[in-house]
This record gives structure tokens, sequence and C-alpha cells, in this order.
């Protein structure tokens, strides 16, 4: 038996805004959507297009609070090649929450305040 990663969810308040941001900051894409008949819920599968691992955004139509993400522990992580270039497109678009010098990385905030660790390819 054998298990491997498939996806990851983020749930999400504006769907719009998060698929810009994630296209603008990270060049994911679109790969696939589920719509139901009655509007309820999309959910929308992201891809960085080298692996077989997606972003899963999902938004609830009936969903009026921001969600609750405790206390930012959990988070997803990205590896880039030009760790240099990535950080100064992040500087530029604002969305740096943490950086961590000491250890190399760094970490960005989506629209609706998850984290995603930026990890320079060593």
């Amino acid at each position: 038996m054998q298990f491997r990663f498939a996806h990851n969810n983020f749930n999400v308040k504006d769907l719009d805004a998060s698929l810009e941001f994630y296209e603008k900051a990270l060049d994911l894409k679109e790969v696939r959507r589920i719509t139901p008949d009655d509007g309820s819920f999309i959910i929308v599968y992201l891809s960085d297009g080298l692996t077989q691992h997606n972003l899963e955004l999902t938004w609830l139509r009936d969903w009026d609070r921001d969600y609750n993400l405790g206390d930012n522990e959990f988070h997803l992580a990205l590896v880039v090649d030009d760790f240099k270039a990535a950080h100064e497109r992040h500087k530029k678009m604002g969305c740096i929450c943490f950086e961590n010098e000491t250890m190399g990385i760094y970490f960005i905030s989506d629209p609706d305040g998850y984290w995603i660790e930026i990890i320079p390819n060593k």
C-alpha cells in the first residue's frame, strides 16, 4: 500500500481575488473546476504545471464570515528556483507577512490570510 499527496484545500471568501493572487504571486493555474447546479459552492484546483499536487480553493456561497485560521501554524510551502526574484515580486505585491532570514525563508499571505512559505531551491 502506498499513499501519495493529491491536494491541499483552502476555503476562500472571494474566489476571483484568490485566483488572481495565486496566479500573480505563484504562477498557479486553474486546471479543474467543480460547480454544482445549485451554485452552493465552487471548487477550483490550481496546478504549478510541474507536480501532480494541486491547491484546491473552495468557495461556499452561504459562508458569511472570515475563516478561523488558528495561529497560522499550518501552511503551504513552495520551493522557488529564483528566490531573489520571487522575493522582489512578493515585496512589490506587498504580501510578505514574515521573514526568517536565519532560515533563509519567508512567508506571503493570501487574500484570506493563509500563509505560504517560500523556500529557495538548494
